[in-house]
C-alpha cells in the first residue's frame, strides 16, 4: 500500500489547515473519515460477495456430482432388482410348468400375492399395541406384573395411603 509516515501526515495536516481553515477542518476531517469508513465497508461487502459466489459455485458442482452418483446408484439398484425379479419369475414359472398347474403361471407374477385384509388388521393392531407399550411412562416391572394399569394414583395419594399414622410405631423419643 501507500507508505505514509508521521512527517508526511503532519505535512498534509498543515496544508489542510492552511487551505481549509481552522473552522471547517473538523467537519472536513469527520466527513473524510466517514467516506473512508464507507469505502472500507463497501470493499469488504464486495469481497464477501465474491467469496460467497465462489462457495456457491463449488456447492453447485458438488450437488451435481452427488446427484449424478445417486442416479448411477439408483440405476444400478433398479437394474439388479429387475434382473433378480426376472430370475425369480423364471424359476417360479419353471417349477409351475413341471407340476402341471397353469392357473397361477398365466398371471406373470404369481409369487406376488396380496395378503388377507383381516390378517393385515390384526397385524396393525398388534403393532399399535407394541408401540404404545414401548412409549408409555409405566415401568417395565409394573407392565409385566399386571399386564395393564388398573388404577392410577398420584404420588401424594400414594404417600397418604401408605403413611403410618402419627404416633403409631414410633418410639417415645429422646425427651
Amino acid at each position: 500500500m501507500i507508505d505514509i509516515g508521521l512527517t508526511k501526515l503532519a505535512l498534509i495536516g498543515v496544508v489542510a489547515l492552511v487551505v481549509i481553515g481552522p473552522e471547517r477542518l473538523p467537519k472536513v476531517a469527520r466527513m473524510a473519515g466517514t467516506l473512508f469508513g464507507r469505502a472500507q465497508r463497501y470493499i469488504n461487502d464486495v469481497k464477501s460477495e465474491v467469496s460467497r459466489e465462489m462457495e456457491l459455485d463449488e456447492l453447485r458442482k458438488m450437488q451435481k456430482d452427488v446427484q449424478d452418483a445417486a442416479s448411477d446408484v439408483s440405476n444400478s439398484i433398479h437394474k439388479s432388482m429387475s434382473d433378480t425379479e426376472s430370475s425369480i419369475n423364471d424359476a417360479w414359472h419353471g417349477n409351475d410348468e413341471g407340476s402341471g398347474d397353469d392357473s397361477e403361471s398365466s398371471s406373470g407374477s404369481s409369487w406376488k400375492r396380496n395378503p388377507d385384509p383381516s390378517l393385515l388388521a390384526i397385524k396393525a393392531k398388534a403393532f399399535r399395541r407394541k408401540k404404545l407399550s414401548r412409549t408409555t411412562g409405566v415401568p417395565a416391572w409394573y407392565k409385566h406384573q399386571s399386564g395393564h394399569r388398573t388404577r392410577v394414583i398420584s404420588a401424594s395419594a400414594r404417600v397418604a395411603k401408605y403413611r403410618r399414622p402419627v404416633g403409631v410405631g414410633k418410639s417415645a423419643g429422646f425427651f
